[in-house]
């Protein structure tokens, strides 16, 4: 993979050669480079990387151009959002599918994460040719590995992660789910974030401007290690930390990882896997810390995947009260019908073991205990999660 080809293709393909800011050439740089030399990709791999690297630049393009043709966008408010930080495979992605049924939200969708020019009207937001072509995008993807769909299932008109945008500025997590890239790793807990998040506002910025307005809830693992400059550009962000036992932390994040990156590589990286999703784990862990010492005046709601799943739309409440936020009747009662319409597993039961990993769940509790006493975490008996 090669940077200048890279870029050359995303400019063929949108039509325009402005990328904005080259705060992004430093970070496409180095995952090149560390796909190249470790990532061990198949001809498909290879392929799959360099389409969602063209993808994202091309679609940072036109965002450029959309702001250039529309000044007028940067203009656009986005008041305290709902954030939800982490941690990893703690249900992150179960929250933001209870926030998104409240009609006075606005979460970011899939199909719009990869694909925001031009912005969704409120009768485009949710179908059209373009979530029609994300989805098949996504069944496609999963075809090639129907594990996929157990492990971490997304309609295209569903809400998505954040780290789809951060991606566009090449400080993501993202480009670590497709491929084992451990010099970008490396380079990516040292980086300075904060030009990922001004090119994220500017996306959602675009993205509302369509007409689709709410309060936003955005959701992502990926910023439990880059909380400073999230709360940077969001000073008003309110922030919301998912906890779960550590034991399953670390077994969900290792099976994620070894069946989205074996997707792409028939390499084996268990090894490698095990020992950078655990200390990743560990890293959110002391960021979130280390942020809550330094800035007691952002107020971070704890919530506990056990509550979240037990009692879901009490959580919701208990979120709402702490976050200024109103849940009215019709908002509660679009909740509750969501976790009666989506049972857990209903694409399969994600089954996973420390053991595959090479982990000892003795080690790894060891290794969390300060964290899991400091927050009253509860063990649990079953691996098998709603992430």
């Amino acid at each position: 993979m090669n940077v200048d080809d890279l870029m050359s293709a995303a400019v063929e393909a949108a039509g325009t050669d402005d990328f904005g800011p080259d705060t992004f050439v430093e970070g496409l740089s180095v995952l090149c480079a560390s796909a190249n030399d470790e990532a061990q990709l198949t001809e498909l791999g290879r392929f799959a990387v360099e389409q969602n690297i063209i993808g994202s630049l091309v679609n940072r393009l036109k965002i450029t151009d959309w702001v250039r043709q529309h000044p007028d966008v940067v203009q656009e408010r986005i008041e305290a959002p709902l954030v939800v930080v982490g941690m990893f495979r703690a249900g992150t992605t179960f929250l933001s599918h209870l926030l998104d049924r409240d009609p006075g939200n606005r979460a970011l969708l899939r199909w719009e994460a990869s694909d925001s020019v031009p912005p969704p009207s409120p009768q485009t937001f949710r179908s059209g040719p373009r979530v029609d072509a994300a989805n098949a995008a996504i069944d496609m993807l999963e075809s090639l590995n129907p594990q996929m769909k157990i492990v971490h299932h997304e309609d295209a008109e569903g809400p998505t992660e954040c780290i789809t945008l951060l991606g566009q500025d090449f400080k993501s997590l993202t480009w670590e789910a497709i491929a084992n890239v451990p010099t970008y790793s490396e380079w990516l807990l040292g980086a300075d974030y904060r030009s990922a998040y001004r090119y994220h506002r500017t996306v959602l910025q675009v993205l509302q401007s369509g007409g689709v307005r709410g309060a936003w809830t955005l959701k992502s693992p990926n910023h439990a290690i880059a909380m400073e400059a999230l709360t940077a550009e969001y000073p008003d962000a309110r922030l919301v930390l998912l906890h779960r036992d550590p034991t399953v932390l670390c077994a969900s994040a290792c099976s994620l990882i070894s069946t989205l990156t074996g997707t792409f590589s028939d390499a084996d990286h268990t090894a490698y896997i095990a020992e950078h999703w655990t200390q990743m784990l560990a890293d959110s862990v002391d960021r979130t810390e280390a942020f809550r010492l330094a800035h007691p005046e952002h107020e971070i709601i704890d919530v506990h995947y056990a509550d979240l799943v037990g009692d879901p739309l009490r959580t919701i409440e208990t979120i709402y009260a702490t976050s200024d936020r109103e849940l009215d009747d019709r908002a509660r009662n679009a909740v509750a019908a969501y976790v009666s319409a989506n049972p857990k597993g209903q694409f399969g039961t994600h089954g996973y073991r420390l053991e595959d990993f090479g982990l000892q769940a003795d080690a790894v509790r060891e290794r969390f205990a300060d964290y899991v006493e400091r927050y009253g975490i509860p063990a649990e008996v079953s691996a098998a999660s709603t992430h």
